[in-house]
């Protein structure tokens, strides 16, 4: 009898066993100053745990609680620790700290890197410096006539609503606003970022042109659908972002669904600038919107954007500033119809604010009205679009650097909680889970509450578009409670899913013209 080679000898159930032990269990020994911060089973030990929960579309909530159960600090992966201190905020995302964007935004990368998904500091100095101008004061200004004109439609469309599906017993048209304010959405950013809105509103539908390459044929798909399906799908894999280029193969159809879906939305942005860049189309072009502004953009060396680039900005454009509104709007529609009396109180300011025979109001007639920037900044609270702790890490060669009395190593991931910050009760009171408009006057709101308040994050990564938001916001709450009333239909709590951003899943309403 032969005797046993040596590899037969060491491949046996033990060592088999041992090895799948160790590749768990090096990575929680690797981090030997975590060793004793609390973990939900089996996040210390495989990022399986955080991605099941995205997965599901419910990361904000697993992280907020593991937090109530074990504390401050959550290991939520083996190289990811959540802290839910508001007092880590400017630690974590300030100006001035040197971290870096983790590899969970390499998920996010499609024609290329962006703004948004760039993880080089010096790429990304120069990205924002060629972005930031088309945020300026006076292009935001030159932007309402867009963000107005949508608006208008959207109000035409919602009173034609209102008066042929009337129901003659209740008075009110049965609707589900979700869809309302994503067609919104679409069409304002549409028209800002590509010159021309994608027709939703005017369709009552949600569908969009989509090319390949820019010489491709048409194709069409649902961009919202398309929209949340790529942040289903990106905010997932971007726990395990190694996973991305074979995640098409996994018997899961949510990964080759949700990567079909990354590429015509991609194929979306192709086919808007395509549009935009033809000669004939330049040639006669007086726009002054948010795709003119990156066109005029340059950095340090003096030098354009790409065309390529061009396009993945765009693209960001399109991403940023669609279903976070669609989404905010949605969320507010919602809690102001289940809380007593903030219908009434918007539509009594908001006719005290406009002419009579204004309709869909100017920024200017509203934006300094405390009471409908206490409701929109009361839904970014209690709603937080952004809710998951979006993850930063300290960099290679970085010395030792101690937030909230604990020491972390450069390699280090860590991220702060938006939803569970957004709802503590240390931070908001014993009534941090009901909608408060009222907390945001000057003589309640305390400073530490200002400062915890961070739903377009905060730091030299925070969002460039957020006036552009505020002013989108500030006219749709406008028109929406001045021309109209509502009743909420559904008795149920309005759902919600996470992918990259939390969104409803619908809003069953009951909508009537209103007599001003």
């Amino acid at each position: 009898m032969s005797n046993p080679s040596l590899v037969s000898l060491l491949i046996t159930p033990y060592t088999i066993l041992l090895l799948f032990v160790l590749y768990y269990l090096l990575p929680y020994l690797a981090k030997t100053h975590w060793l004793f911060i609390p973990a939900p089973f089996p996040a210390a030990y495989t990022n399986l745990w955080l991605l099941w929960q995205a997965r599901r579309g419910r990361r904000f909530l697993a992280v907020n609680e593991a937090h109530k159960k074990y504390g401050k600090f959550v290991r939520i992966a083996p190289n990811h620790i959540s802290i839910a201190d508001d007092g880590a905020i400017q630690a974590v995302y300030g100006h001035g700290n040197g971290f870096l964007k983790s590899d969970y935004y390499d998920a996010f990368v499609s024609i290329r890197r962006g703004l948004f998904n760039t993880r080089d500091r010096t790429e990304h100095t120069r990205k924002r410096k060629t972005v930031s101008h088309t945020f300026s004061a006076k292009s935001i200004g030159q932007f309402e006539q867009y963000i107005h004109a949508n608006i208008e439609l959207f109000v035409k469309q919602l009173t034609k609503l209102s008066q042929t599906q009337r129901n003659p017993k209740t008075e009110y048209a049965s609707i589900d606003a979700l869809n309302w304010f994503n067609y919104l959405a679409f069409d304002i950013i549409g028209d800002l970022a590509f010159g021309a809105p994608f027709g939703m509103l005017e369709k009552g539908k949600d569908v969009a042109e989509v090319r390949k390459t820019p010489d491709s044929p048409p194709t069409y798909a649902p961009a919202i659908e398309v929209l949340n399906r790529r942040g289903e799908v990106s905010g997932t894999l971007g726990i395990i972002p190694g996973l991305k280029p074979y995640a098409s193969y996994l018997p899961d159809s949510f990964f080759s669904k949700g990567l079909e879906a990354v590429e015509n939305l991609a194929g979306i942005a192709v086919a808007r600038v395509s549009e935009r860049l033809k000669p004939e189309v330049m040639a006669n072009n007086t726009r002054v919107d948010l795709l003119a502004r990156l066109m005029e953009g340059r950095d340090e060396t003096g030098a354009k954007l790409g065309r390529e680039e061009l396009t993945a900005e765009a693209l960001t454009q399109l991403i940023a500033g669609s279903d976070t509104t669609s989404n905010t709007s949605c969320a507010l529609l919602y809690w102001v119809l289940r809380t007593p009396g903030v219908m009434k109180k918007l539509q009594e300011v908001v006719d005290e604010a406009l002419p009579e025979r204004v309709k869909v109001p100017t920024y200017a007639m509203l934006k300094d009205v405390p009471y409908i920037q206490y409701v929109i900044q009361e839904t970014m609270r209690i709603h937080s679009t952004s809710s998951l702790g979006l993850p930063r890490q300290i960099p290679v060669g970085n010395p030792p650097v101690e937030i909230c009395g604990r020491t972390f190593l450069a390699g280090d991931v860590i991220s702060v909680p938006s939803y569970t910050i957004h709802h503590s009760t240390e931070i908001w009171g014993p009534d941090a889970e009901a909608f408060v408009p009222e907390r945001w006057a000057p003589e309640r709101l305390t400073a530490r509450q200002k400062a915890a308040f961070i739903p377009f994050s905060t730091g030299p990564r925070a969002c460039v578009g957020r006036n552009v938001a505020e002013m989108e916001l500030t006219c749709i709450v406008g028109a929406v409670f001045r021309n109209f009333e509502f009743v909420l239909e559904q008795e149920h709590d309005m759902e919600t899913r996470e992918g990259f951003l939390r969104k409803p899943l619908g809003l069953a309403v009951g909508i009537r013209r209103r007599a001003v």
